[in-house]
């Protein structure tokens, strides 16, 4: 019976297992969260130089230049292609869920912040003893503009591009 639990054992730790470790070397991974990371962080720096002010708000917010939804699923579909090979059927899957997420920023997104502008400005000319007069306002800035999503995704190729080089090199010392 302790020869079986042994085994069962052996078996268990030579299992592939999730580690951090291992995450810092997933280089599709990576490549995506930086391209998150460095879109986000351009939005405070735009939103600076456009506003001669700081929001960090900007850093976890939706919308603005340039697109971080884009550049991330971008990122990680370019970084696929060049570690699994751009004919791969993970690299096809992760090009349709791009495609998804940019059509989704351009289309449904960026018209339902169109709306809560207009919702928006109908509520702030209700007179004050309307019901819905104290109606804290709607997010307007969910979407993006094309300019935004192009931007975006040229940021994750980039990002992708300089991740595979950086891989690239590393593996040759």
């Amino acid at each position: 019976m302790d020869a079986a639990r042994a085994s069962t054992s052996d078996a268990a730790s030579s299992s592939p297992t999730f580690s951090f470790y291992s995450a810092f070397h997933n280089y599709p991974l990576v490549s995506a969260v930086v391209a998150f990371a460095v879109a986000q962080s351009a939005k405070l720096l735009t939103t600076w130089y456009k506003e001669n002010r700081w929001d960090a708000k900007q850093l976890v917010g939706s919308g603005g230049m340039p697109s971080s939804h884009s550049a991330t699923v971008t990122a990680l579909a370019a970084a696929i292609g060049f570690q699994e090979g751009f004919g791969a059927s993970t690299f096809a899957t992760a090009m349709i869920l791009a495609g998804v997420v940019m059509y989704d920023a351009l289309g449904v997104r960026l018209h339902a912040g169109r709306q809560a502008e207009v919702l928006n400005q109908i509520v702030y000319e209700l007179p004050a003893e309307h019901p819905l007069a104290d109606t804290r306002p709607l997010r307007e800035l969910l979407g993006h503009t094309p300019p935004q999503v192009f931007a975006g995704a040229v940021l994750g190729v980039f990002i992708a591009i300089t991740g595979h080089l950086i891989n690239k090199a590393g593996s040759q010392v």
